[in-house]
């Protein structure tokens, strides 16, 4: 399963990480999880995001946000505007 991360990595006090919503033991060994491992921290993910939403707490960018905006960028440095 591909990673969650959102290359935003930073933790909170309770080890999960602000970015992806994966506690720092869902972190370790990612490539290692079991099928029914992903699929609990996938749903562990969803309910970290609904309760930051539920308080205000900002939801980072999706790894599709990101690379989005990543792309849009080197258009316009090619196109020789400013970022």
């Amino acid at each position: 399963m591909e990673s969650p991360c959102v290359a935003c990595c930073r933790l909170n006090d309770e080890k999960v990480c602000v970015g992806c919503y994966r506690h720092m033991d869902e972190i370790v060994d990612w490539r290692k999880k079991t099928p029914e491992e992903y699929q609990q921290i996938s749903f562990n993910i969803q309910k970290r995001k609904a309760v930051a939403r539920s308080l205000g707490e900002t939801v980072p960018m999706t790894e599709a946000e990101w690379k989005a905006a990543r792309a849009r960028n080197a258009q316009k440095l090619m196109a020789g505007g400013v970022v």
